[in-house]
């Protein structure tokens, strides 16, 4: 066996689980992992930040696009502390990254001695926003702690790990036995679960598919199953591109509200189904069918009509196959013409945001990756920029966490090199990590960054206005020539002021492969809320009962 130092051990267990980036800030808690990380450098790569909550977001962007798992590593305390809001999205969004968190020295752990960034009960703290958290003691468990923290990160529904390791353990040397991957296989659910929801489908006429971020490794199951139902496919957020949105069965979010109303069957795959069955509502006549890989998930808010306990690709399968001994002829849904038509009309009155949104459409590449912030051409793309594949679109997700946008981008760029990133932003969420065009130009990330500009927290702001008698508060900014900004760092930046000139400006941006910004002055923007927030069409009024 070799003779390895905790750190070193840790860096060669994430490298034998296919982990080649960290992403992270220096600090001497963790001198140690930075000093093995410099060891084998030829393998696994270091990208720093300038702040501890771009590095988890980088983190996050990475184990988006890829669906695998992706790693950072912060200072005990603040460190972890500032990078808590990542990790509670890539919770909310069941991402597998793997958090690094330095420990003050381990005989002075939870003793309140005052040691250098010091915090009560680290680990506790973290285990709320995790789905496990636990401690590196000695260089002999180092590995079998990252191999199951990555097996819990990456099984069942996927999401976050923390492992916290203190000052003096890192460099703590001894023989290391390291532990290999565990060997996963992917959950068919019940068979007679599975026949159930095929006698239930098999009797719908107007069957209906919601589409969350579970299912986004099913595409082609979910297109398959959807084909034979001609059933049409909503999504919103986190689901979109699990089928392409060019497909005819494809609707939005608003639309599948249209759809909710007459469905007489709906197969919800990967998906909360919340707003579905917090707001739209459900009645006795509509079967609700979860499929899900989260035990916790189906039974959430009512009890389903049959719940499909597994993996969604592989169940998916068995269900078409079981679908397929069915006599049912299924036709298209006679609504569906009609209900494209009246939401490409409401579009049409959602200017300009739509403009920008056929503006970035037009100029990305078809496998260009899209990141939306919290912002009103955000909210725009959600329900209808085109999205052709999975892990193309990275929306916040429940969190809605405004800021979160150009970190996470750049860790996607980092995952995805040779394809291209644009974030589209607002100057209020920008300026959470505007500093980070620092870390674009140092490590030679070409995202582009679209900042629509309109000198407010445009969303709080329309509401104190409509809402709150034009009692303005707190939402109006100040900030910089974001152009003359960009280009301090040595970035390419350009401006424009309508969707021509933005489609143009990204091509150029998009041609020099280098990080640049693209500042886009706006006034207010049209409300999209009376597309989102949409009213209860099924069941009673109020909150549905428990199961």
């Amino acid at each position: 066996m070799p003779r390895l130092t905790t750190a070193e051990a840790v860096i060669e267990s994430l490298l034998a689980h296919g982990i080649d980036t960290l992403f992270a800030l220096p600090g001497v808690h963790n001198d140690h992992l930075f000093d093995a990380a410099h060891k084998a450098s030829d393998r696994i790569r270091v990208i720093h930040p300038r702040h501890e909550q771009t590095a988890a977001y980088m983190a996050l962007g990475a184990a988006l696009v890829t669906g695998k798992p992706q790693a950072f590593a912060v200072v005990p305390g603040p460190g972890i502390l500032n990078a808590s809001a990542a990790l509670l999205l890539a919770y909310g969004m069941g991402a597998p990254v793997i958090a690094l968190a330095g420990q003050i020295p381990s005989f002075a752990i939870d003793h309140g001695h005052g040691h250098l960034h010091e915090i009560h009960d680290q680990i506790g703290l973290l285990r709320h926003i995790v789905k496990q958290g636990e401690r590196i003691r000695s260089p002999q468990e180092a590995s079998a702690r990252v191999a199951q923290a990555i097996g819990v990160a990456t099984s069942g529904r996927t999401g976050p790990v923390a492992l916290e390791c203190a000052i003096d353990t890192w460099g703590e040397a001894a023989e290391v036995s390291l532990t290999p991957p565990i060997e996963q296989t992917p959950p068919c659910a019940d068979p007679t679960a599975i026949a159930a929801a095929a006698d239930l489908l098999a009797k719908a006429r107007r069957p209906l598919i919601i589409v969350g971020g579970g299912a986004l490794g099913a595409g082609p199951e979910v297109q398959a199953v959807a084909e034979m139902l001609h059933a049409p496919v909503s999504s919103f957020r986190r689901g979109r591109g699990a089928i392409p949105t060019s497909h005819p069965l494809a609707v939005s979010f608003t639309e599948g509200h249209a759809l909710w109303k007459t469905a007489d069957a709906v197969l919800a795959i990967g998906t909360r189904l919340y707003w579905q069955q917090s707001n739209w509502g459900v009645d006795d006549k509509l079967p609700v069918i979860r499929l899900d890989i989260d035990p916790d998930e189906i039974a959430r808010f009512r009890r389903p009509a049959c719940g499909l306990l597994g993996d969604a690709a592989v169940t998916l399968r068995a269900l078409a196959a079981e679908l397929a001994t069915r006599k049912a002829v299924w036709q298209p849904n006679p609504e569906l013409p009609a209900i494209r038509a009246a939401f490409v009309d409401r579009l049409a009155r959602h200017e300009p945001p739509m403009g920008f949104v056929r503006a970035i459409r037009a100029a990305l590449p078809e496998d260009g990756i899209y990141v939306e912030d919290v912002t009103q051409v955000g909210f725009a793309s959600r329900l209808a920029l085109p999205v052709n594949a999975p892990r193309t679109y990275l929306s916040p997700g429940y969190q809605d966490t405004l800021g979160w946008g150009y970190g996470t981008a750049l860790g996607a760029q980092a995952a995805a090199p040779g394809r291209k990133v644009v974030l589209a932003t607002g100057d209020g969420g920008f300026m959470f990590q505007a500093t980070e065009l620092a870390t674009a130009m140092h490590h030679k990330l070409p995202v582009v960054a679209v900042v629509f500009d309109d000198g407010a927290f445009g969303n709080v702001r329309r509401i104190q206005a409509q809402q709150y008698g034009n009692r303005l508060i707190a939402s109006d900014l100040t900030n910089p020539d974001f152009v003359k900004f960009a280009e301090s760092f040595g970035m390419a930046a350009f401006r424009a002021t309508s969707p021509d000139e933005l489609e143009d400006a990204l091509r150029r941006a998009f041609a020099l492969n280098a990080p640049a910004l693209v500042h886009v002055p706006v006034g207010e923007m049209p409300s999209p809320w009376d597309m989102i927030l949409l009213p209860r069409v099924r069941g009673p009024e109020g909150r549905p009962p428990l199961p």
